[in-house]
């Protein structure tokens, strides 16, 4: 479960990100996030594993107060929230293959991480989990030599590998086509509903996070301005989220 009470993110220059948000995401939800650029969506996401520190308020993911997380006890909350990035952070010069491995990173020193110390165990999870995403074939190739799909695909089996409770998710489908951001979205759908993993997916799609999520938070100016199942956003509750209607492209580009 992830708790936010009261939570105010304000960055050193003085831009307020985040002003007093209360949320609380169960286990196993599948949640997208939507509303205009500079709303708060990423920094929303990125406050859960700590990416962006909070000024105010208190933060739990189970349990766990993440403001007080740091060194050992921050490494320990990493390892069970994968990140999927628009830019999909792989390391282009090596395998698809160690590119996933590098999920157990955060459970090995850095000796053990250089020398390529996995288990046994270890190295089977990541072929299963490029099994699991359709890309097996594609494990000893290099993974810049991968299209945008199988790319965000290798990242999906390596926030896997870590056998995580949640996935954060930063537009992922930003910079894919229509049929290929389906393609991701039907991966991480796959993910929730196999394994109980919680989403939460900043979308710039409002067709694609009606079809998916469980439910939806849209953010305009550092707030929560709807919070609800798919069929409950209407058109007024786009006015709300986007300050006007929305036409049928936009509903897609979004």
């Amino acid at each position: 479960m992830i708790q936010f009470e009261n939570v105010s993110k304000v960055y050193p220059e003085g831009t307020r990100a985040l002003s007093n948000i209360n949320l609380t995401i169960k286990d196993g939800e599948f949640i997208c996030i939507i509303g205009l650029s500079g709303a708060g969506k990423s920094t929303l996401l990125r406050t859960v594993n700590k990416m962006h520190d909070i000024s105010s308020g208190s933060l739990f993911v189970n349990g766990t107060d993440v403001s007080q997380c740091k060194g050992k006890s921050l490494r320990e909350l990493r390892r069970g929230i994968g990140m999927i990035f628009q830019s999909f952070n792989l390391v282009s010069r090596i395998s698809v293959y160690k590119n996933v491995l590098s999920g157990r990173a955060g459970f090995h020193s850095f000796w053990g991480v250089l020398f390529s110390h996995y288990s046994k165990e270890e190295k089977i999870l990541a072929l299963k989990n490029l099994e699991l995403m359709g890309i097996l074939d594609k494990a000893y190739q290099r993974a810049d030599k991968l299209s945008g799909g199988q790319q965000q695909r290798v990242a999906l089996a390596r926030a896997l590998t870590q056998d995580p409770k949640i996935i954060l998710a930063d537009e992922p489908t930003a910079s894919l086509d229509p049929l290929t951001s389906k393609q991701v979205m039907d991966d991480f759908l796959k993910i929730n509903k196999t394994f109980g993993i919680t989403i939460i997916a900043n979308m710039h799609h409002v067709d694609l996070s009606k079809k998916y999520a469980t439910r939806i938070l849209g953010i305009k100016d550092g707030q929560i301005a709807f919070d609800g199942r798919p069929e409950e956003l209407t058109d007024e509750a786009l006015m709300k989220i986007y300050g006007r209607s929305l036409t049928d492209n936009e509903l897609l580009e979004k």
